[in-house]
This record gives structure tokens, C-alpha cells and sequence, in this order.
């Protein structure tokens, strides 16, 4: 875990870093709520399989615009190292913005897992890592700590070296799971498929139904008893407001105030059936798309009963 104050030290690693393929990189910013936030640290890990802080460097840079000017053009903007982030968008914000390529953000990958592969209540590193890799004990109470003061305290300076390895091992599980969800489906083993849908359909079935029914004697239950709120769930009430007007109407008053109102509208087949012929004489957009629906066996023979 070593930490770097020396201007030429960093700079020196800085130049090592461009030889790597893929780094793992946090941030820790001073004044973060204010209008003028700075970088004080960058955290960075160049082996995934470190788990012990010796190969995460801690790079002391503030009020140091020369070593983080550096670290944007040598690191940031290089197409052909890989930077990983949690929440890239705020570490980008201060490290180089549109400017940086070849960006992988944990939090984004984490969103496209579908749920029953990563059950988890929230995307944040301290959930992921614990969720994942089964990290126990995160304390995160360091994090809005005063990260512009020096020297950094003890606490400050193990919850930054930390983070790095939660991002990383967060990051190859998250690996695991992608290539789990993006399999070929031209060698898929539909067999194998259709043995674990067909063992989940009638639990599914149970569960959507007892859900959807307690869902509506909660909110019936709420209502009775004037309860907007409780522990665990708020109920709102919202009213929808649908404007009609007769077309021929709409077309009468477009036409005689002269309103520019000139949009396409989709035809429904029922108005297509009712245009008839007449249809030929109007600029017609036609839209083709292929949907594909799924049904089992069972389901087509219910439906011919």
C-alpha cells in the first residue's frame, strides 16, 4: 500500500503505468460538495489478483494540476489501456471528462445483470462487494471524510487502498456473470433451457399471483385506514386527465387558424379497414418489425380448448 507524495515518484510510476493493459482506479475528492471539488487522491491497482494492498499505489495529488494533467494524458486518454471505475461518471468528471477512452464503469455493468443472477438491494461498491465476493465489515465512514486535509489519517488512508480491492474482485465477478448472460444462442442447450423454465413456470405462476393480490390488499388496507405512509411502503394517489376532441373538429379549427399541427399518425387497422381505397391517396410510412412470441405446448392446447 504505498503512498506517494513525491512529484517525481508519481510521475515515474505514472510513465510504468502506460505499459499496462487494464488498471483499477478510485478517487477520493476534497470539497466534493462544493462548486470547485478537487482531486486528493487516485487510487490505483494493476493486478486483480492483489489482495493484499502491495501492488495499489496511492497517488497524494492535491493541488498538484501538473501530476493529475499528466495522469489524463498518459493514462486517461490512451485507447489501449483499459481503466476500470465504480461510478465512472464522477471519477471522469475531475480525470479528463469526454476526453478519456476505453472507460469499463462496475456500476453500469452491475445494472445489466438480470436480478435473479445478482439479487442485489442497490449497485454500490460496498453492496457489490459484499453481495459478490463476500466482503464482510465494510466501513465506509471514511468516505465523506475530510479528504483535503494533510497529513491524512491512518483510517483515511487504509479505506482508499481498500476500495481498489473491492473494485477489482467486484470487477471479475462481474466478468463472470456477463459472459454467463451473453452465451451464443446458436449453441445454446435448449433442452437444459427448457428444463429450468418448466421447473420455474408454476412457481413463477404462484408467486405473480399472491404478489399482485397482496399488492392490492395493502394498498386497500392503507386507504381504509387513512395511512399515506408505514415503514415500509408510501401510497400515492394520482389522477390522469384524457383530452377528446372529435378529428373532424381538431382538423375544422387546424384548417381556419391556420395552426401548423402536422404530425404522422399511426392507423390502426380498424381506421386502415375504414380508409378502404382511399388509403392510396395518402403519403403512407410503412414500419415493418418482427416480434417473436414464446409459448409452450400446453399453453397452444388451453388456447384450441
Amino acid at each position: 500500500m504505498p503512498y506517494l507524495t513525491s512529484v517525481s515518484e508519481i510521475h515515474s510510476l505514472v510513465a510504468e503505468y502506460t505499459k499496462s493493459r487494464t488498471l483499477w482506479i478510485d478517487t477520493e475528492v476534497a470539497e466534493y460538495k462544493s462548486r470547485n471539488p478537487k482531486l486528493s487522491l487516485i487510487q490505483v491497482l494493476d493486478d486483480p489478483t492483489d489482495l493484499s494492498g502491495d501492488r495499489i499505489y496511492l497517488l497524494d495529488v492535491l493541488e498538484q494540476p501538473d501530476i493529475v494533467t499528466d495522469f489524463v494524458d498518459k493514462i486517461m486518454v490512451n485507447p489501449a489501456i483499459e481503466k476500470v471505475f465504480h461510478n465512472a461518471s464522477y471519477d471522469l468528471k475531475l480525470l479528463g471528462n469526454k476526453k478519456a477512452k476505453n472507460i469499463t464503469c462496475t456500476l453500469e455493468m452491475a445494472k445489466k445483470i438480470p436480478y435473479h443472477l445478482l439479487p442485489s438491494p442497490n449497485y454500490q461498491l460496498k453492496t457489490l462487494a459484499t453481495e459478490l465476493c463476500h466482503f464482510q465489515n465494510i466501513d465506509k465512514k471514511e468516505q465523506n471524510s475530510n479528504w483535503g486535509q494533510r497529513p491524512l489519517t491512518e483510517e483515511q488512508i487504509e479505506y482508499a487502498y481498500l476500495d481498489c480491492i473491492y473494485l477489482a474482485q467486484v470487477h471479475l465477478r462481474l466478468i463472470e456473470l456477463t459472459e454467463q448472460i451473453n452465451l451464443d444462442p446458436a449453441t445454446e442447450n435448449l433442452t437444459a433451457l427448457t428444463a429450468r423454465y418448466t421447473q420455474i413456470e408454476h412457481q413463477w405462476k404462484l408467486l405473480n399471483s399472491e404478489f399482485e393480490h397482496l399488492q392490492e390488499r395493502i394498498k386497500k388496507a392503507m386507504q381504509a385506514q387513512n395511512l399515506s405512509e408505514t415503514p415500509d411502503f408510501k401510497l400515492t394517489a394520482y389522477d390522469r386527465a384524457t383530452v377528446k376532441v372529435p378529428f373532424t373538429e381538431l382538423v375544422r379549427l387546424v384548417q381556419n387558424q391556420d395552426i401548423d399541427l402536422d404530425f404522422p399518425i399511426t392507423l390502426t387497422q380498424k381506421m386502415q379497414k375504414d380508409l378502404g381505397q382511399n388509403l392510396e391517396q395518402l403519403s403512407v410510412d410503412i414500419e415493418k418489425n418482427t416480434s417473436w412470441r414464446l409459448t409452450t405446448k400446453t399453453q397452444e392446447s388451453e388456447q384450441i380448448e
